[in-house]
């Protein structure tokens, strides 16, 4: 029985996908310790772990299961979610927080698909959390079926099964999961949005109306990290980010029109727009202007208020220049070396809102391309330069 747990717990430390879901925990929720456990009757050990707060558990460390509220979630195979300790009327006196000295805590069961409870995906934090909101419940169940999912395969194809799971079930799993994910999360969002649209048509205060805008400007916020979320769980669990390559229409219109919708959002910055693209270039007009978008919302978050961001689009020497720059204090250097890696973010300024995928995202966007995304900052400015060839012959030249 001994070797078996010991087993559980050696595949799932192999599962690569963990350390960027506990990591997306954190960042949206704010907590600062996460962990996959494996919890049976008598026992509690980590299998992977981030911690951000030194609570000192490392992985493959052990609690005492009885200390745990995650023996109850293995005995009634349900969620524990507590925003603060202090003010919860059923677990204000329960021996856990004082133990451990928390304050919030969600605890979401993992089961296997064939119904066997393997242990728990649970958050920690000594101060209070928002943590019982649906968006955030149904992301972390998500996240529970996802690792269950990656359990089961993992197991499988550690066993003499092996030979059954093929590249057909391993994509199938990736597509399920890229699925689940688009609609789980991006429902609630539409129907929170459409019912924001519809009180907007009522009558409303001052006050009412300012309400709505945060909201919707929050929802619009929350679509483009489930996006982001998208976008990276296809790199890392699909076949990277997929183009439809517009070979008709000049590029420029879709660049005026991302730049007008930062202007419409940020009217007290200014963006100077200079392009020069009267050929075709054959790429995917809307997955270049998220990367474009993206960089701008970079320059407004991380840029000077009082200097405008400055836009150029050409074509020189064979090959699309797109660049975004801006003033500001420069990007420290140990900064730049990690700047297009998933969930890096600045360590101040409203950038800590978001998970830290948009500059990956953009640089996996100008990889699909078959180009590249640069930076170069100093005191003077901090400017973004992507480059990809521009005609359809050099792409397949660049590809071969």
């Amino acid at each position: 029985m001994a070797n078996d747990i010991q087993q559980d717990v050696e595949v799932m430390q192999g599962i690569a996908a963990i350390p960027g879901i506990l990591e997306v925990m954190c960042r949206s929720t704010g907590m600062g310790f996460a962990a996959v456990a494996r919890v049976t009757e008598d026992r509690w050990i980590a299998c992977q772990v981030l911690d951000n707060i030194g609570f000192g558990l490392p992985a493959g460390g052990e609690l005492d299961v009885e200390t745990t509220l995650c023996h109850e979630v293995r005995q009634f195979r349900d969620v524990i979610v507590i925003d603060n300790f202090a003010e919860d009327p059923f677990y204000c006196n329960h021996h856990t927080p004082h133990l451990y000295r928390l304050q919030s805590y969600i605890s979401v069961p993992i089961t296997l698909p064939d119904g066997r409870f393997f242990g728990t995906l649970c958050a920690i934090d000594a101060k209070p959390a928002k943590l019982s909101d649906p968006q955030t419940l149904a992301t972390f169940k998500l996240f529970a079926q996802l690792v269950g999912f990656q359990f089961d395969a993992a197991e499988k194809l550690s066993s003499a099964r092996a030979s059954l799971i093929g590249e057909k079930a391993a994509s199938e799993l990736r597509e399920q999961f890229i699925a689940v994910l688009g609609h789980d999360l991006r429902n609630p969002v539409a129907s929170l949005t459409g019912g924001i649209s519809i009180l907007q048509r009522e009558p409303q205060t001052e006050k009412s109306t300012r309400v709505l805008n945060i909201m919707r400007s929050s929802l619009l916020r929350m679509s483009g990290m489930i996006d982001n979320v998208m976008d990276f769980a296809r790199g890392r669990l699909g076949g990277g980010i997929a183009l439809q390559r517009d070979h008709d229409n000049p590029l420029g219109p879709t660049l005026e029109q991302v730049v007008s919708e930062i202007r419409s959002g940020h009217p007290e910055r200014s963006i100077e727009f200079d392009h020069r693209l009267s050929d075709v270039v054959p790429v995917d007009h809307q997955r270049i202007a998220q990367m474009f978008s993206n960089l701008l919302g970079n320059a407004i978050t991380h840029g000077s208020a009082d200097h405008p961001i400055r836009v150029n689009a050409t074509i020189a020497e064979g090959e699309l220049h797109l660049s975004v720059a801006n003033a500001g204090d420069p990007i420290p250097q140990e900064a730049l070396e990690k700047l297009f890696q998933p969930f890096k973010r600045g360590e101040k300024g409203s950038s800590l809102r978001g998970l830290g995928l948009g500059l990956y995202i953009a640089s996996q966007i100008a990889e699909a391309h078959g180009g590249r995304l640069e930076v170069n900052s100093d005191e003077r400015e901090t400017r973004f330069t992507f480059r990809m060839p521009a005609s359809a012959a050099q792409q397949e030249q660049a590809a071969q």
